[in-house]
């Protein structure tokens, strides 16, 4: 029986390695050799299985086919899949083929952006993580509160499919007061917007369905929806952090006529970019067209760093009888990650269809949480916290790019005006080597692979505004530490049996 349990094709596999192998093959800055062309090929399906974009157990094309699909010898391909073997990044039998792995002592690798376990933290900066600390002393409040609210529903079966009524009720005027009339009936709470997304994916997107999405997009998301088994079809977001590239999306949608479309309007993850509201309007009326159900993620939008900052109107609000967009919100962001509270407005009839499939998903949400965000937005408490953490991620956000700037001045980025995330062009590093040894050196970053589709984006990486100060400082070193010994040819190939902790 063979030991693999998903199969990698050659074409995809050369998309993939294509997208790197500028980088592997440069010399180094130093006057260092070139490298054969085998050792290129060896490192770059290395950092797929790293970073999780070729899964572990994946069987792997056969010498000639790969090498047909790259344009190289079939000795060339021989040769790396040897060396692949010597590091026990791959294994073979005799009539099964050869599939992927992973040396002992090494973790399987992540496949989204999951925070490290915080007894990691002391010895390794997290640059993965887009999320900050708790804004205290609103969330000791907000569970004072919520104990003190919990005794009527403690005598009921705590099951509350759609969310609490007063959550939903307050949700429901938040809407109305930003000048989108919402009923309680048009609201669902979830377990975080990551919760409402896999929801709304399984109602409307079957497996082989098509999703377009932005492209950079959330790598989560992105990875959520391979595993449901959409069909993605990435939409180049425009230069700059100037929003959406309508003329693209029009093409896309009229081109592949995606069943769902995902997208950031608000300080897009990792951009940072903020969609006017002429692209909010036209997109719309695009996706209306086409007949694509139109889900917007807002958790960034009340992360604005200016306090006085005019945000556009809510995509939704140009969607007045909700047959085009789902709207997607979450307090994660704005308030705190562990608040796994989120949220889905969309139109009655949807939400009864979501309400109805999360029977045989996780029932409800917890309780103590949707009164802890009820009491937030009930007392006036929300709007200090984001007071607070806006201040936080501006802060953060300046020391963050001084800090960059000094170490690494060839790096090039845009600085937005609000979110969590800094997107930046690693002046023709690989971001997937830079990420490996990276951590090596004590400093954990997200490749820019990640948020792409088919190993889109290699040459960036993504950097949030999680840290400040002297932390900002010893983050840029570390990542300029890394850059210097991936310019001097001194990063090992084989990574060490056990990574940094």
């Amino acid at each position: 029986m063979a030991e693999w349990t998903s199969a990698v094709g050659a074409t995809q596999l050369a998309r993939q390695l294509k997208a790197q192998r500028q980088d592997t093959a440069r010399p180094a800055s130093g006057g260092g050799r070139r490298k054969p062309a085998y050792r290129a090929l060896a490192d770059g399906v290395r950092l797929l299985v790293l970073e999780g974009r070729v899964p572990v157990a994946a069987r792997l094309p056969a010498e000639r086919e790969l090498a047909v699909a790259l344009a190289v010898s079939r000795t060339t391909v021989a040769a790396a899949y040897e060396a692949l073997r010597g590091e026990g990044f791959l294994e073979s039998r005799r009539g099964a083929g050869s599939w992927t792995a992973v040396p002992a002592g090494n973790p399987l690798p992540a496949r989204g952006l999951e925070p490290l376990p915080p007894e990691s933290l002391g010895s390794l900066i997290d640059l993965g993580t887009a999320a900050l600390p708790a804004p205290e002393p609103w969330l000791t409040r907000a569970v004072s509160g919520a104990l003190e609210d919990l005794p009527p529903y403690a005598h009921t079966h705590g099951d509350y499919p759609a969310g609490l009524p007063a959550l939903r009720q307050l949700l429901a005027d938040r809407y109305t007061a930003l000048g989108v009339p919402t009923m309680p009936e048009q609201i669902m709470v979830t377990t975080g917007a990551m919760g409402a997304i896999d929801a709304i994916s399984h109602l409307f997107a079957g497996r082989g369905e098509r999703v377009a999405v932005e492209s950079p997009s959330y790598a989560n998301i992105l990875q959520l929806m391979r595993e449901a088994g959409a069909r993605l079809v990435p939409v180049a977001m425009a230069e700059g952090l100037s929003g959406w590239d309508i003329p693209r999306w029009r093409q896309a949608l009229r081109d592949s006529a995606p069943r769902l479309a995902y997208v950031v309007a608000d300080f897009h993850n990792p951009t940072g970019a903020l969609a006017d509201e002429d692209q909010r309007r036209r997109l719309v009326d695009v996706a209306r067209c086409s007949g694509t159900v139109l889900v917007v993620d807002e958790t960034m939008s009340e992360l604005h760093h200016d306090e006085d900052m005019s945000m556009p109107r809510r995509v939704c609000s140009f969607d007045p009888a909700g047959s085009t967009v789902i709207t997607v919100g979450s307090a994660s962001k704005a308030f705190w990650a562990g608040m796994r509270i989120g949220w889905v407005r969309a139109a009655p009839d949807v939400i009864r269809s979501l309400v109805a499939a999360r029977a045989y998903a996780d029932m409800g949400t917890p309780v103590l949480e949707q009164l802890a965000v009820h009491w937030l937005m009930r007392t006036g408490g929300w709007e200090e916290a984001l007071t607070l953490r806006r201040s936080q991620a501006r802060e953060n956000r300046d020391a963050l790019v001084a800090a960059v700037s000094r170490a690494l001045p060839s790096w090039e980025f845009h600085v937005p005006e609000g979110g969590l995330t800094l997107w930046v062009r690693t002046g023709g590093l690989s971001g997937s080597r830079l990420a490996e040894v990276g951590e090596r050196v004590g400093v954990r970053v997200p490749s820019g692979p990640r948020f792409g589709v088919d190993g889109a984006f290699e040459g960036y990486v993504r950097l949030p505004f999680t840290v400040s100060g002297p932390v900002a400082t010893e983050a840029a070193a570390r990542l300029a530490r890394a850059v210097g010994l991936l310019d001097s040819g001194a990063a090992p190939h084989t990574p060490p049996r056990t990574f940094v902790a």
